[in-house]
C-alpha cells in the first residue's frame, strides 16, 4: 500500500510541475498532458515552437482541406450548371445555408481532391443517350437557329456512306476461307455499313417525328447501338478479336450477305446461349471423367455471359441483325418474324 501510495504522490508531482493540476484544478484533460509532453519533445530536440501558430485554432481536422483553405482563391472555371451535376453525382447538396456560388465551387474542388473517384454503381445506358439528345434539342431551342438553314446539326452520323450492299456481297463471299485479317475487315465494313443505313433512315424522318418520344428513342436506340459495338471494333481494328467469337460473327455475317436471315439467327442464338451442358463456361466438374466432357469446350460456352462488354456489343449486333433484314428483305419462309418488321 506504501509503494501504490508513493507512486500517486510521484505521479502527481509530475503533474503539478507541468502546471495540469493545482489546489483549484483537480482534473485535466488528457490533450492537455499529450500537449505538454510534445512541447517537453521539441524542447529536448531543439526545435522552436511558434507560440502564435501552436495557439490558432484548427479549421479542420482534415490536413487536406486545411491546405486547402489557406491556398489563393482561384477563379470559378465551372458553370454553375456544371457545379450543380457534379455535386448530385457525389450526392451531396448543391447549395449550403448563407453559401455563394464560389462557395459552392469551392466546396466540390475540396470534394473532387478528398474523394476523386465516383462509384456511379449501374447506369441506365438507354436513358443517357435519350438525355443526350434531350439536352440537344433544348441547346437548340435556348440558342437559336437561322430560319433558313436546314436542321440536319442533330442528324446522326452515316458511316461508310460510299459502301453499296452488292460491293458487301461480293466481299462476303471470301469469307471463312482462311483469311483472318481479311475476314476482319469485311466485318467491321458491313457492321459499319448496317449503322450507316440505319442511321441514314432515322436521318430521313419529318422533324415533328425526330423530336417526338418515339423519335427519340429510336434515335437514342442507334446511339446506344454504336457504343455498344465499339469495344467490337476496336478489336476487329487491332486484329486481336477471339477466335471462338471471331468464327461464330463471320458464319452470322455471311448469313446476313446470303440473306439466310434465319441460318444468321441460330448462328447468333449459338454464339450468345450455346449448346453446352453447363453454359457458364465450367469444364472441370470432379476428378473424374465424365460422359461428354468433349462437348464442353469454349465455341459451346455462353459468350453473353463472359462479361458485360461482351454482352452488350452481341446485343448490339442482333438489333443490326434486324435491320439487316428490314432494309434487305428476301423471301419470308428466310426471315425470322417476318410480320414483326
Amino acid at each position: 500500500m506504501d509503494i501504490l501510495k508513493a507512486e500517486i504522490a510521484r505521479k502527481r508531482k509530475l503533474l503539478e510541475e507541468k502546471q495540469l493540476v493545482d489546489e483549484s484544478k483537480k482534473c485535466f484533460k488528457r490533450a492537455d498532458l499529450a500537449r505538454k509532453e510534445k512541447e517537453e519533445y521539441f524542447k529536448r530536440c531543439g526545435y522552436k515552437i511558434d507560440k502564435a501558430e501552436e495557439n490558432e485554432p484548427s479549421t479542420s481536422a482534415n490536413p487536406v482541406l486545411e491546405l486547402e483553405l489557406t491556398e489563393e482563391k482561384l477563379p470559378m472555371t465551372l458553370s454553375r450548371q456544371e457545379v450543380i451535376r457534379r455535386l448530385r453525382e457525389r450526392g451531396e447538396p448543391i447549395r449550403l445555408f448563407g453559401e455563394s456560388d464560389y462557395d459552392a465551387f469551392q466546396r466540390l474542388r475540396k470534394i473532387e481532391i478528398l474523394t476523386p473517384e465516383v462509384n456511379k454503381g449501374l447506369r441506365n445506358d438507354l436513358k443517357a443517350a435519350m438525355d443526350k439528345i434531350d439536352q440537344q434539342y433544348l441547346n437548340e431551342i435556348v440558342g437559336g437557329t437561322e430560319s433558313g438553314d436546314p436542321d440536319t446539326q442533330h442528324d446522326l452520323k452515316v458511316h461508310e456512306e460510299n459502301t453499296t450492299i452488292e460491293e458487301l456481297e461480293a466481299l462476303g463471299k471470301t469469307l471463312g476461307t482462311g483469311d483472318d485479317s481479311g475476314d476482319q475487315d469485311v466485318i467491321a465494313k458491313f457492321l459499319k455499313f448496317l449503322l450507316g443505313v440505319w442511321a441514314k433512315d432515322l436521318n430521313s424522318r419529318e422533324d415533328h417525328v425526330k423530336r417526338s418520344v418515339q423519335g427519340k428513342l429510336a434515335s437514342a436506340t442507334h446511339s446506344q447501338t454504336e457504343s455498344y459495338l465499339e469495344p467490337l471494333f476496336k478489336k476487329l481494328r487491332k486484329k486481336n478479336l477471339p477466335p471462338d467469337i471471331k468464327e461464330s460473327i463471320t458464319d452470322i455475317i455471311k448469313f446476313m450477305l446470303e440473306r439466310e436471315y434465319v441460318q444468321a439467327n441460330d448462328a447468333y442464338l449459338q454464339m450468345a446461349i450455346g449448346n453446352a451442358p453447363w453454359p457458364i463456361g465450367v469444364t472441370m466438374v470432379g476428378i473424374h471423367a465424365r460422359t461428354g466432357r468433349e462437348k464442353i469446350f469454349s465455341k459451346h460456352v455462353a459468350h453473353v455471359l463472359n462479361d458485360e462488354t461482351q454482352r452488350k456489343y452481341i446485343q448490339g449486333l442482333k438489333r443490326l441483325m434486324t435491320i439487316c433484314q428490314k432494309h434487305f428483305p428476301t423471301d419470308p419462309s428466310k426471315c425470322v418474324e417476318y410480320n414483326a418488321l
